[in-house]
């Protein structure tokens, strides 16, 4: 863990964000998950001091100093902005506009469609996810990072409109889970093939319903996953999310080697390490 949060704090930007890779451009991504590994580090703090200076005034957060539009990065920075308990007018906004965020799919006129059957597909278009951006259709990860949010912003500010969303948003992970138990990327199937699922939304779905039962099947195939993938960043959700059910994960590999250049790899590695900030993603009760 140690050689990751130094790599991360010498891949910090000027302006205390961080880019993909070092010396690049500050982007929210990149920048909320070193600033998750590094809380409580004066590098965190001037990393959050620019995440706040992102938001736009309906309450969402613009994915970059350049691009204008609302992100789903909101939800990071509202997960962030709790674990640092500043349960403000600032943070309320992000959770207003998180709740009142769903995916293109969720419009009247294509529930309408799908409802008299003209629509075909392997999602259930009734339930609300969230998008990457607003006007796009709904997907796991978005949804994932979504409802960490909204359930840990339920603690302060609880409403029937914040329930209703993340009820609507676990039924739609439960809607979209695989056929073998996992997760894909949005749909279960397409044309009428199953879809396999990924190590990495598989964790992420996980770690989004944290309260539910009946999972057991599913971290069969994490743990399955754990064994295959070749991935650095699928196998840090994987131990995140272990680490939140209790499970002990196979023995962290980050002893002798060397930090990786990208820094989304780095900073979820820290994250997900023993003494790693992994329970930042930690929900408690549902909403």
């Amino acid at each position: 863990m140690k050689v990751r949060l130094e790599a991360l704090r010498a891949a910090q930007n000027p302006d205390g964000g961080w880019g993909y890779f070092k010396g690049k451009e500050s982007w929210l991504e990149p920048t909320a998950y070193a600033a998750m590994a590094l809380m409580g580090d004066q590098a965190a703090e001037r990393a959050w001091r620019l995440l706040g200076s992102w938001q736009l005034p309906d309450g969402s957060w613009k994915p970059s100093e350049k691009v204008g539009m609302s992100s789903w990065g909101t939800s990071l920075c509202v997960t962030i902005a709790m674990a640092r308990n500043e349960w403000n007018e600032q943070t309320r906004r992000g959770v207003e506009w998180l709740v009142g965020s769903a995916g293109a799919e969720s419009n009247w006129l294509t529930v309408v469609v799908s409802k008299i059957g003209l629509l075909k597909g392997g999602r259930n278009i009734s339930l609300k996810s969230w998008p990457w951006k607003p006007g796009n259709a709904g997907w796991v990860e978005p949804t994932a990072h979504a409802l960490v949010a909204l359930k840990k912003g339920a603690a302060k500010w609880p409403s029937p409109a914040l329930s209703e969303r993340v009820r609507l948003g676990e039924a739609e992970l439960a809607d979209v889970r695989s056929r073998d138990g996992g997760w894909n990327y949005g749909s279960p199937a397409a044309l009428g093939v199953d879809l396999p699922s990924y190590p990495e939304t598989t964790a992420l779905a996980l770690v989004a319903l944290q309260e539910k039962h009946g999972l057991e099947s599913a971290f069969e195939v994490a743990q399955r996953m754990m064994r295959e993938t070749p991935s650095p960043l699928a196998r840090a959700w994987l131990t995140i999310a272990m680490r939140l059910y209790g499970i002990e994960p196979p023995e962290w590999g980050e002893a002798g080697g060397a930090a990786s250049g990208d820094v989304m790899i780095a900073a979820v590695e820290a994250l997900s390490a023993p003494e790693g900030n992994w329970k930042m993603m930690r929900t408690g009760a549902a909403a």
